[in-house]
């Protein structure tokens, strides 16, 4: 249990450290197209979805990508948006009290909870929208977000 609590506590770390200033679809922009070019320096192939609410604001599919990642982002875009948390975050949450989405009284063919939905936050605004990556396995999907984010918000100070 111990080993959850400490991944538990880091990744909501994350979600009070990463959060913006303000979000326009200019940073959506720039946001999205960093994720691509670190997985391009990396040779992953993966799916990125930026929403502001119900509008996306930047998508962009990878070689090697296709229908079946636009599912996943959508399954764990419902998750996170759901919850309040990073689907990641669920993942490891569910896992840790032995649950499921099916237990949290949701239907599994519209959310899953695996790492890659990360809540697009806005400081005095809270939870606008979603930052999603698909085609890595969850825990990469999410630490590429979280890499992504660290490097640009480190930039904006």
């Amino acid at each position: 249990m111990e080993s959850f609590d400490t991944l538990l506590n880091e990744l909501l770390l994350q979600e009070q450290d990463l959060q913006f200033a303000a979000f326009t679809n200019n940073t959506a922009y720039e946001v999205g197209t960093r994720i691509i070019e670190k997985a391009l320096q990396e040779g992953k192939s993966i799916v990125v979805d930026i929403r502001r609410g119900a509008e996306r604001l930047y998508y962009a599919r990878m070689n090697g990508t296709g229908d079946g990642n636009d599912q996943w982002v959508a399954w764990k875009n419902n998750t996170a948006l759901h919850f309040k948390h990073s689907s990641y975050y669920m993942h490891v949450y569910l896992k840790s009290i032995g649950s499921s989405i099916e237990a949290q009284s949701l239907d599994a063919d519209e959310y899953k909870a695996e790492g890659g939905a990360f809540p697009l936050i806005v400081k005095g605004e809270g939870i606008v929208g979603t930052i999603t990556v698909s085609g890595l396995p969850g825990d990469q999907d999410h630490a590429t977000i979280v890499e992504a984010l660290r490097e640009y918000l480190a930039e904006q100070r």
